[in-house]
């Protein structure tokens, strides 16, 4: 048996004989600490969970879903996750623009920076670079981009500020200036979208404080005009990606073989293939199940498309993870909350103790369950 991470360890199925009939609630019964932690005080940490097996007959694809605790209207901070969609929708409007396409050079009015939308595709994936995501926020527009996930039938899901920047809730763009040739540009209007109204979700005020600017403020922190993006929507997205084939015309998204490839080859590159300090952008710096809790290669043999978000103490992932050598895949999204005291803003969370190597140790006991199934159908 070729081991495709070091301390894996296939585990003994329990009652060998009989099939598991709920393989997500299998994992999570995991004596692994960083499971275990999780499950014996899980008010604390508002876990939800999607895991779907894949099956194949044929040239067909079958889908086999299981849920932990995924409520749309429990609400958590989806933080870059976001970014996912945006691109996506961003390789979409290229394609109603005549002479604009994934390699034109453009730039942001304001902006200093000349760069085209397959390097911030690129960026926004390898390290989850924030501007990268606010250049093709400004391209889009609040509106444009949730009522075209409202079209696919993309629910639960209301994209509303750019991240990390000041105004970054404000619904008016920036213009667009691109190049059509070497020294010609034109410049897209400005777009005003309808103004942000509050969710309407339970979990919104979360913690027992927060900070802004340098004081404490000893109420909840308000969510409600936040981004929101729950569990079952990021699952949709990713699914109508990696299996567009499994939709309807009308649900997919509008953009070439060769666009979704340019996207799939972004969402699993490492950051040391574009170049990045690998001291610093490690292989798993935005790779949280499986490999998330140490800084050492992932496997040549392990493929994960995925999109993180970690902010304001919440970590998400939403991931296709595949392994070419032994032929098995498995989409999975999870989101966790770790901030024991409760106090918002003070970058006082648990995420490299608590909250990502529960992700990984997630990742790998799924992973382990996947490669036993495998091998039960193989003999």
């Amino acid at each position: 048996m070729i081991f495709v991470f070091a301390g894996f360890i296939l585990f003994a199925c329990k009652e060998e004989a009989k099939p598991i009939e709920n393989p997500l609630l299998y994992a999570l019964d995991s004596k692994d600490p960083s499971i275990k932690k999780i499950l014996d005080s899980l008010k604390n940490y508002e876990v939800q969970i999607r895991y779907t097996q894949i099956n194949r007959v044929n040239d067909s694809v079958f889908f086999n879903e299981y849920d932990f605790q995924t409520n749309p209207a429990q609400y958590f901070y989806p933080a870059s996750s976001v970014k996912f969609p945006v691109a996506v929708l961003a390789l979409e409007k290229l394609n109603s623009m005549p002479g604009f396409d994934i390699n034109t050079r453009f730039y942001i009015e304001g902006d200093t920076l000349e760069t085209t939308v397959a390097k911030e595709i690129s960026k926004l994936f390898a390290v989850s670079d924030n501007e990268a995501y606010n250049r093709l926020f400004e391209f889009l527009g609040q509106d444009e981009i949730n009522e075209k996930l409202s079209k696919k039938n993309i629910k639960n899901v209301r994209i509303s500020h750019r991240v990390s920047t000041p105004n970054s809730d404000d619904i008016t763009t920036k213009a667009i200036v691109y190049y059509t040739n070497d020294s010609t540009t034109k410049i897209t209007q400005k777009i005003i979208s309808k103004p942000i109204k509050p969710l309407n979700l339970e979990g919104l005020q979360k913690g027992m404080g927060y900070y802004e600017d340098d004081e404490l403020i000893q109420e909840p922190f308000d969510f409600s005009l936040k981004n929101y993006y729950a569990i079952d929507a990021q699952h949709d997205v990713l699914k109508r990606i990696i299996f567009p084939e499994k939709f309807s015309k009308e649900q997919q998204f509008s953009i070439t073989e060769e666009q979704r490839q340019v996207l799939l080859k972004a969402m699993h590159t490492l950051p040391k293939e574009l170049g990045y300090n690998t001291e610093e952008y490690y292989d798993s710096y935005v790779k949280f199940f499986m490999y998330g809790d140490n800084q050492k290669p992932i496997a040549d043999s392990i493929e994960i498309y995925n999109k993180v978000g970690y902010a304001y103490g919440t970590l998400t992932d939403c991931a296709y993870i595949k392994d070419t050598e032994n032929d098995i895949d498995f989409l999975v999204t999870a989101t966790i909350l770790v901030n024991k005291n409760q106090i918002f803003n003070d970058n006082n969370y648990e995420y490299d103790a608590v909250g990502i190597p529960f992700l990984a140790a997630l990742g790998r006991n799924l992973y382990q369950q996947e490669l036993v199934r495998k091998n039960k159908e193989v003999k």
